[in-house]
């Protein structure tokens, strides 16, 4: 018996499918490009010109970054349109943590079968946070790879490439105690925390297309989906100006872990959790597991995606820059000259605390 010749199309992978798509998402990326880098695909590699982008001694900084566990909820949803902007963010606001402009975006796109509409879908919004972010898409991978996913499923990871000239370059090596902390307000839970999410969410069998009980205008599922914020734009100039002396975005690890990153020896943070009003999703995902304060400082952001740590003297200032670009920002501590580390504490009534309460997480 004469056996069928078999194709790559037979195994489950139809490369003209990919190629319907990079011809789909051409125009995306194009709609990224910026000084620099004009953002066509296709190539086995992407140029980016970084004298065209205006820099004279730069460092260059990469930071990579998936989404995690919050994709489980957009394809348990079948809204894929905000998981891309994720992606850009969890790199390019790691970038200018480090005084970096994001030059340029790379993803990865892995699935068992190619759905092309979800994957034109989540690279719509990877280019959504590219122009939000202001890099340019100059690449990225497509991988279907039958065996490997559970039908439906797909993975993302992003890579970013920033500048910064050397003499901006953010080290915090200029902190100091006195040095007062403002916290630049999150969109929502961003894109960590979502393994406790989703147990919360199996726990006690919410329904993610049924309204949020915290915001009756919205469905939980599109709530907890709502994109990471990127501050990028809104910090760059400040950067640059000099005026700030660190930043640390909170993500894995939340408040407490995150902030002491930035921090010089003997420098530590105190944030005051009564200094803003903790976002109804987080209370609700507290009750949800009777969370204890410290345990939310150190899983979420609890509504501060961003801090940024400048002098007393220019706290008034800053706070109303970032104000004008747009941001929500509170003055939320101060530095003092301790052990490295991070305090959060609030006053009886914070956060659901019955008492006063303190977590301490010192920086090893």
């Amino acid at each position: 018996m004469t056996q069928k010749p078999l194709t790559y199309a037979d195994a489950g992978v139809s490369i003209a499918a990919g190629n319907a798509l990079v011809k789909a998402i051409g125009p995306l990326a194009k709609s990224t490009a910026r000084p620099g880098a004009n953002a066509e695909l296709g190539g086995f590699g992407g140029f980016f010109d970084l004298k065209a982008a205006g820099y004279d001694d730069p460092l260059l900084v990469a930071a990579n970054d998936g989404v995690g566990t919050k994709l489980k909820l957009a394809i348990d949803t079948g809204n894929h349109s905000g998981v891309g902007i994720d992606l850009v963010a969890m790199c390019a606001n790691d970038l200018i943590v480090q005084g970096a402009e994001p030059l340029f975006f790379l993803d990865y796109f892995a699935t068992g079968k190619l759905d092309p509409a979800v994957a034109e879908a989540v690279v719509a919004s990877i280019a959504d946070g590219c122009r939000q972010a202001g890099c340019a898409l100059i690449g990225g991978e497509t991988a279907e790879m039958p065996g490997m996913y559970a039908e439906g499923d797909y993975d993302l990871a992003g890579f970013c490439v920033g500048a910064v000239e050397r003499s901006k370059a953010l080290t915090g090596d200029a902190i100091e105690a006195g040095d007062v902390i403002l916290g630049l307000a999150s969109s929502g839970v961003h894109s960590n925390g979502f393994s406790l999410v989703r147990r919360l969410i199996s726990n006690n069998g919410w329904k993610l297309d049924r309204p949020a009980l915290f915001d009756h205008e919205r469905l939980l599922g599109d709530a907890l989906l709502e994109p990471t914020r990127i501050y990028v734009k809104s910090l760059l100039p400040l950067v640059r100006s000099g005026r700030i002396k660190g930043l640390a975005h909170i993500t894995g690890g939340g408040l407490l872990e995150n902030i002491p990153r930035v921090l010089p020896d003997h420098c530590h943070a105190v944030v005051d959790a009564g200094a803003w009003e903790l976002p109804r999703i987080f209370a609700f995902l507290q009750a949800g597991g009777a969370i204890e304060p410290g345990e939310l400082a150190r899983t979420f952001n609890c509504g501060i995606g961003m801090i940024a740590i400048v002098s007393a003297d220019d706290a008034g200032a800053i706070l109303a820059a970032l104000t004008d670009a747009g941001e929500t920002v509170h003055n939320i501590g101060v530095i003092e000259a301790r052990t490295r580390g991070c305090t959060v504490r609030g006053p009886a009534g914070s956060w659901s605390a019955r008492e006063d309460w303190s977590a301490t997480h010192e920086h090893e």
